[in-house]
């Protein structure tokens, strides 16, 4: 039997590690909007937000990825990635210079022996040469490739987020409903990825995104009956993401099979599903939502793009905040060079330029009165939450 969700649940998660990790109550809260998007991508399995847009890709034989309107969901453009196999592209992911495409789809048989990232050069893409390069990777403890038919493997993933310097995978595990979490190098080569911990997430989990300067990670799924939800892990130390605190926030979408999710501030989110019909009573298109998780998750993206953080300030402090027409930047030396963006709260960037010295002053009258978020990336990256009056 199948049950259909209330209108926004946040549910207490249960776990296996981390019992000094702490699980908060949060307001409910309704999704924004929801847009159809092309039958082009019917199977859309992933999603960033990157260069103003969203990009999406199809888990078939389909070896274009797509740029679409955040607004209306339509397609702005397709980018061929010639030269690259679709077998099962589960996943797209980011850092500065490089989109990653996960072909790592494993439900079949769970027994795949040709698990492979695709490092796509972000430039190459915009000029319609794709320069592509293969992190290829097997499971440190799948010690077995004998088929086990389909859906009935602990190795199959659709997830997986890029740090600075890693990629960890999030597995979809069909039969216990945890997540295992692996970790592997984000250059090119071939690796064994290492497993690092298991959570009850008591459901499928199909797509990540990881804010490294917020310590933030948001796991996108749905349980064995298609009731979509969201999973926050926060504040975490030494990427131990399961030893974080967490929240797991139910949507509103029953029978949609949500494959991506995305976010650029923590706050708003982007999340899609893929086309799901079983005849003659459930047929749902493909579509791309938007959620606001402000209740859910405001109080501590408020603290953590804040100043008050001990371990960030030692290297930079901005005053006066709130501020008028200036601010001022304090650096330590051994930072600098410093490069800074100013970006507002739709994710554009605004302002940019260098820190040269250890104290140099922006002029921000150009702004009108409103949040913005300051990146200094040097040695180490910090984001600071700007109030201009």
């Amino acid at each position: 039997m199948l049950i259909g969700l209330m209108p926004f649940s946040l549910v207490e998660a249960q776990h296996e590690t981390g019992e000094n990790a702490k699980t908060e109550k949060e307001i409910p809260a309704e999704p924004v909007s929801s847009v159809n998007l092309s039958p082009i991508i019917y199977e859309t399995s992933g999603i960033i937000c990157w260069n103003k847009r969203i990009w999406t890709h199809n888990d078939n034989d389909d070896i274009k990825i797509y740029s679409l309107d955040t607004l209306t969901g339509n397609i702005i453009q397709s980018y061929d990635l010639a030269g690259a196999v679709n077998t099962e592209w589960e996943e797209i992911s980011q850092d500065d210079d490089f989109i990653y495409l996960g072909d790592f789809g494993n439900n079949a048989a769970g027994n795949r022996a040709d698990l492979k990232i695709f490092r796509i050069e972000k430039n190459s893409v915009l000029n319609n040469f794709p320069v592509i390069d293969v992190i290829n990777f097997s499971y440190s403890d799948q010690v077995s490739f004998d088929p086990v038919g389909p859906n009935n493997t602990d190795f199959d993933c659709e997830a997986f987020i890029v740090t600075h310097d890693s990629i960890f995978l999030f597995t979809k595990q069909w039969v216990s409903e945890k997540t295992s979490l692996y970790s592997l190098p984000k250059i090119p080569g071939t690796y064994m990825a290492k497993f690092r911990a298991s959570y009850d997430v008591q459901g499928l989990i199909t797509g990540a995104v990881c804010l490294e300067n917020k310590r933030l990670v948001a796991l996108c799924g749905y349980s064995t009956e298609l009731e979509p939800f969201i999973f926050f892990f926060y504040d975490y130390k030494d990427y131990s993401f399961f030893n974080a605190n967490r929240k797991k926030v139910g949507i509103t979408l029953p029978f949609h099979q949500v494959e991506g999710v995305t976010s650029t501030d923590g706050l708003k989110y982007y999340i899609t599903n893929e086309h799901f019909e079983r005849p003659p009573f459930v047929d749902v298109t493909q579509k791309l939502h938007v959620l606001d998780l402000t209740p859910a998750i405001g109080s501590y993206i408020n603290h953590v793009t804040g100043v008050t953080a001990v371990e960030t300030q030692k290297y930079f402090s901005v005053y006066p905040l709130p501020s008028e027409d200036f601010i001022t930047i304090k650096s330590v030396e051994s930072q600098l060079p410093v490069s800074y963006s100013i970006s507002d709260m739709a994710g554009q960037t605004i302002l940019i330029g260098r820190l040269l010295e250890a104290s140099t002053t922006i002029n921000l009258s150009c702004l009108s009165s409103g949040i913005y978020l300051l990146t200094l990336s040097g040695t180490v990256r910090q984001s600071i939450k700007v109030v201009k009056n």
